[in-house]
C-alpha cells in the first residue's frame, strides 16, 4: 500500500510539473502573440502614415490633375512612376548608376522591368509653393515636346517631397565630356562641332519660338547637351526650365545657373529671358571653337572666364590666338571667323542686341551648308540657299509645331476649364 501511495504521489507531482510547464509555455506564447500584434499594429499605422504622406505629396504636386488630363487626352505618352519603381530601376539609387550631378540634382541610370533604359533625375528642392502647384501642369506640357534634338521627358514621380523626373536614356554622355574629356574623343573635326552647334541651336529655337507657351531653358551649357548613339546633339535638363513668364510678377527672384554661362543682364535684373539662353549658347559656341572650358577657376584672374577672354582677344584683333589649333584649316578660316562673330553677337552685354535663337540656328544652318558645299557663297540669299541645298531645319519647325502644340494648347485650355 505504501508503495502504491508513493507511486500515486509521484504521478501527481509529475502531472503538476507538466501542467506548470504548459502554463509557462502558454504564457510565453501569449506574450509572443501580444508582441506580434503590437508590431503589426505599429507597422500598419506606419504604412498608412507613409501612404498618406505620399498621397499628400502627389496631390501637392498636381498629380490628381495630371492623372485626369492623361485619362482625358488620348496619345499622351507620359507616365506617373511610383517611388518603388524608381528605387528598383536604379538599384536603390546606387552611386555606380550616377550619370551626373548638377545644381538642380543628381541623374541616375535606371532599367525598368521591361528592360528599357531611363535616366532618373532626383531634384534637390523646389523653391516656392507656386512651383509645387504648377509642377504637374508644366510636366504635362513639357512631355508634349517631341523633337529629335531634345531629350524626351517620359514621366515623373510625384509621391515624394521633391518630384523626380524620368527621361529617355542617351548613351554617349555630354558634350562637355566629348570636348574636354581625357580619352581622346575631344579631338573633334570642325564639321562635327558645327553640326552639334546647329542641332543644339535648332532645339533651343524650337523651345523659344514654337512651344506654346514658350519655354526658357535657363541652364544652357555643354554638360546639358547630350550625344546619342550617332553623336547627334540632344538638349537636356529642360525639366528644370520654366515656362516663359507672361508678366513681371512671374519673374524669378533668385538667380540660378552655372558659373561661366550666366547672362550678366540676368544676374543684374533676376529676369530670365530667351536672350539669357542666347548668351549661354554663345559660351557653348566658344567651347566648340576653342576647346576650352567656360570657367577655369585655377587660371589667371583675367583668363578664368572664357567669354571675357574671347571678347578681349577679338577686340585686340587676335582671334586666331584663342581658336583650337586642331580645327584650323586654311579652307575653313572664313567659316571659323563667321562662327566666332556669331558667338560675339550672342555674348552682347545688352540682351536686346543679341540675335534670337531662330536667327542663330538659321545662320549656323547656312554656314553648315556652305561647309558641305563650298561652291555656295556664305553670304548667299537664304531663299536661294534653300532652293539650292534643300529646306532649312529651322523653317521645317513651323510645320512640325503646328501639329505638336495644338494638343498642348488644348491641354492648357482644359486645365483652365477644370480649375474653374
Amino acid at each position: 500500500m505504501r508503495r502504491l501511495h508513493q507511486h500515486s504521489w509521484k504521478l501527481h507531482l509529475s502531472t503538476f510539473k507538466i501542467l506548470e510547464r504548459c502554463g509557462t509555455s502558454c504564457s510565453s506564447i501569449g506574450v509572443v502573440i501580444v508582441v506580434i500584434a503590437i508590431t503589426c499594429t505599429y507597422l500598419f499605422r506606419e504604412r498608412k502614415k507613409l501612404a498618406n504622406i505620399k498621397q499628400k505629396y502627389f496631390q501637392q504636386h498636381g498629380g490628381m490633375l495630371l492623372l485626369q488630363e492623361i485619362r482625358l487626352k488620348q496619345g499622351i505618352a507620359f507616365s506617373i512612376f511610383t517611388e518603388a519603381e524608381l528605387i528598383e530601376a536604379t538599384d536603390t539609387f546606387d552611386n555606380k548608376n550616377i550619370l551626373g550631378r548638377g545644381g538642380h540634382g543628381t541623374v541616375y541610370k535606371g532599367t525598368l522591368k521591361d528592360g528599357s533604359l531611363i535616366a532618373v533625375k532626383r531634384c534637390i528642392s523646389m523653391t516656392s509653393e507656386q512651383q509645387k502647384e504648377e509642377f504637374g501642369k508644366e510636366m504635362l506640357i513639357l512631355s508634349q515636346i517631341n523633337h529629335k534634338n531634345i531629350v524626351k521627358l517620359l514621366g515623373s514621380c510625384l509621391e515624394v517631397e521633391v518630384p523626380m523626373l524620368v527621361y529617355e536614356f542617351i548613351p554617349n554622355g555630354t558634350l562637355f565630356q566629348f570636348i574636354h574629356g581625357g580619352n581622346g574623343c575631344h579631338n573633334i573635326s570642325f564639321s562635327t562641332r558645327l553640326r552639334i552647334a546647329l542641332e543644339s541651336a535648332v532645339a533651343l529655337a524650337y523651345l523659344h519660338s514654337w512651344a506654346s507657351p514658350p519655354i526658357l531653358h535657363g541652364d544652357v551649357k555643354s554638360s546639358n547637351i547630350l550625344l546619342d548613339e550617332n553623336y547627334a546633339a540632344k538638349v537636356s535638363d529642360f525639366g528644370a526650365s520654366i515656362l516663359a513668364p507672361s508678366d513681371e510678377s512671374q519673374f524669378v527672384t533668385l538667380v540660378q545657373g552655372t558659373c561661366g554661362y550666366l547672362d550678366p543682364e540676368y544676374m543684374q535684373t533676376s529676369q530670365l529671358t530667351d536672350k539669357s539662353d542666347v548668351y549661354s549658347f554663345g559660351v557653348v559656341l566658344l567651347e566648340l571653337l576653342t576647346g576650352k572650358k567656360a570657367f577655369n577657376l585655377g587660371g589667371p584672374e583675367n583668363e578664368r572666364s572664357l567669354s571675357q577672354r574671347f571678347l578681349c582677344t577679338v577686340k585686340e584683333g587676335r582671334l586666331m590666338d584663342i581658336i583650337d589649333n586642331r580645327i584650323m584649316n586654311e579652307n575653313d578660316m572664313g567659316l571659323l571667323e563667321e562662327v566666332a562673330e556669331l558667338a560675339r553677337q550672342c555674348l552682347e552685354m545688352v540682351g536686346e542686341r543679341r540675335p534670337a535663337m531662330r536667327d542663330v540656328a538659321e545662320k549656323l544652318d547656312r554656314l553648315s551648308k556652305v561647309m558641305q558645299h563650298p561652291w555656295v557663297p556664305a553670304q548667299h540669299n537664304p531663299e536661294e540657299m534653300e532652293s539650292l541645298l534643300g529646306e532649312s531645319p529651322v523653317a521645317s519647325l513651323e510645320m512640325i509645331s503646328s501639329g505638336n502644340f495644338s494638343m498642348e494648347k488644348r491641354i492648357v485650355q482644359g486645365m483652365m476649364e477644370s480649375g474653374r
